[in-house]
């Protein structure tokens, strides 16, 4: 077991519901023991144990988190009932 620290980006998710998400997803990670994210820089700093997870996973759950706090159009096939 190695505690590691890693930075990694958060750009383009810019407000606090998405910040939410973010820490959220990261800490659901097996192996992460903190994380500190810094929304000025655009930044979250990891730490976590390398025989559990790896930056390939914290990138892939910032990435899906970007992709669903985007908005979508009140029209948009998946919101077919229109409830907004």
């Amino acid at each position: 077991m190695a505690i590691k620290m890693v930075k990694v980006s958060i750009e383009n998710i810019d407000d606090a519901n998405g910040v939410d998400s973010v820490m959220t997803a990261l800490k659901n990670i097996t192996g992460v023991t903190a994380v500190e994210l810094d929304p000025a820089s655009n930044t979250a700093l990891i730490r976590y144990d390398d025989t559990d997870t790896s930056i390939h996973a914290f990138t892939a759950a910032i990435s899906m988190v970007d992709y669903v706090t985007q908005p979508y159009p009140i029209d948009a096939p998946q919101n077919p009932r229109n409830d907004g």
